[in-house]
């Protein structure tokens, strides 16, 4: 039965572990901002083992769910429908509850760092690097197909992680050349750098920031500014934080979710700023 507008609407962000996550944070404050006092929004520590089971739980109060790590590919199978946007990169973030009981998965990682990037004037780009080949890389690869009209750089640790990165590149159809990580240095010679390294993966490189570079968007938000993105300010560069990407794909998330299009950019950056102090 689909549930009535002043009917309770519960979404969660589900991912082990989750108690960093500020999902919450952020959903919480659109609710907020737009006056939505039926709607909640939880955290669940839920492993790939546990998430079929939780997901057969979930009654039609339910709308949505964000995904975090380690769940955005085991999700898959239980789907009834997977976005074009999700499948590209086989990782969903997004599971919409719809009010016959089906779900979908999307991807808003991609929307959202192409967002955070025309936030910021970047629209279109002749060359790219990125620092990384994990899966936050592959969701930058797929923003790029869409920014980027020439060339990608993807400094990579291992040959296996080479070619993962130019089989992503030859799927998204990207340019995708790949270069040993010992080089990396060299990405800051692009007009956009994006490192998806966890926190501390490019703290070495901070002292090789040339006076004259492009923009940076790393996708570390906590602790921050890190020192890579320290080093970029000082040259005057552009940075990019990953609350920016965090707050753009949160945005589309809720949009999915609640059917609001009303503006909340402002309000979940806010909160997201007071999370992390």
């Amino acid at each position: 039965m689909q549930a009535r507008a002043t009917d309770t609407r519960r979404a969660a962000v589900l991912g082990s572990p989750i108690a960093h996550s500020l999902s919450p944070q952020l959903h919480t404050a659109a609710y907020a901002a737009l006056g939505l006092g039926h709607w909640t929004y939880d955290r669940f520590d839920v492993d790939e083992a546990a998430l079929a089971g939780f997901l057969a739980t979930l009654g039609p109060e339910w709308a949505g769910l964000s995904l975090t790590m380690p769940l955005k590919r085991a999700v898959i199978p239980l789907l009834d429908a997977v976005t074009d946007t999700a499948a590209s990169v086989e990782a969903v973030n997004t599971v919409v509850c719809h009010p016959d009981g089906s779900r979908t998965g999307d991807n808003t990682d991609i929307p959202g760092l192409v967002a955070a990037l025309r936030e910021q004037g970047v629209e279109k780009v002749a060359s790219a690097a990125v620092l990384g080949a994990g899966a936050t890389a592959s969701s930058a690869l797929a923003a790029l197909s869409r920014i980027c009209s020439g060339e990608v750089v993807a400094y990579v640790r291992s040959e296996h992680r080479a070619e993962e990165m130019r089989g992503w590149g030859e799927r998204l159809g990207v340019a995708v050349r790949t270069a040993d990580w010992a080089d990396a240095a060299a990405a800051f010679e692009a007009p956009l750098v994006i490192s998806t390294t966890p926190k501390g993966g490019t703290d070495h490189l901070a002292d090789a920031v040339p006076e004259r570079v492009g923009t940076l968007f790393d996708v570390v938000y906590d602790p921050w500014p890190t020192p890579l993105a320290a080093a970029w300010q000082r040259c005057d560069g552009p940075v990019l934080s990953g609350l920016d990407l965090l707050v753009h794909q949160a945005v589309f998330q809720f949009e999915q979710f609640t059917g609001e299009s009303r503006p909340v950019l402002a309000a979940m950056r806010e909160a997201g700023l007071r999370a992390l102090g």
